[in-house]
């Protein structure tokens, strides 16, 4: 992470950077000039803007007013250089947020901040670590692949099918015969009555032959 310093060019400028290398920042130097410092701010996006105010206050004052208020820097921490005395009440109250240093309190200020960014950005890494563990176990918990050693895991596209549950065919109850009742058991169970013999015919008489009439 960067942070920008805005200063213009004088003999004492390299010697006040030197200062605030020492944070162990990234610092990037340039004029608090115009479109200059914007398109540098807009391209480096720094977590802090230092803005020194010894040479040409009131020029300092309208671009630390600026960006402060753009939407490209204003969540950067902002931090007054050098403001005389009789210009810093007018600072403080038109630039709220603002905060004025000394080189030194800056440098310690964003040795700070460096670490701080450095720890966030480690617990960033190992949340995402995290997270693709997470995933990539869910993606193999979701397709069906073994994690047993010594299996080899199936190609993507290639899973073997879940097999089906076997369903056994269930038996059906054999239904058993109604008792009927015993009157009609019984009457099956007597022997029928035997057949009525006819009675016998009687022979018919033999018929008489017509004897001869006697002659008188």
């Amino acid at each position: 992470m960067s942070v920008l310093y805005l200063a213009f060019e004088t003999h004492e400028r390299q010697s006040r950077l030197a200062k605030l290398q020492k944070s162990g920042a990234h610092i990037v130097v340039a004029e608090p000039r115009w479109p200059g410092f914007f398109e540098l701010a807009k391209r480096e996006k720094p977590f802090a803007i230092a803005i020194d105010f010894s040479s040409a206050p009131s020029h300092a004052l309208e671009t630390a007013d600026y960006l402060s208020k753009a939407k490209e820097t204003k969540e950067a921490a902002l931090f007054l250089l050098r403001v005389h005395a009789d210009r810093l009440e007018g600072a403080q109250k038109r630039l709220p947020n603002a905060i004025v240093v000394t080189e030194s309190e800056l440098s310690a200020r964003l040795a700070r901040m460096e670490q701080e960014a450095q720890a966030r950005a480690l617990q960033k890494k190992e949340a995402a670590s995290q997270a693709k563990k997470a995933a990539r176990a869910a993606a193999r918990a979701a397709a069906g692949l073994g994690v047993e050693k010594g299996k080899p895991v199936p190609a993507p596209g290639k899973t073997k099918p879940i097999a089906k549950p076997i369903v056994k065919p269930v038996a059906k109850p054999v239904a058993k015969p109604i008792a009927k009742p015993a009157a009609k058991s019984a009457a099956k169970a007597a022997p029928a009555p035997a057949p009525k013999k006819k009675a016998a015919k009687k022979p018919a008489a033999p018929a008489r032959k017509p004897q001869p009439r006697k002659k008188k």
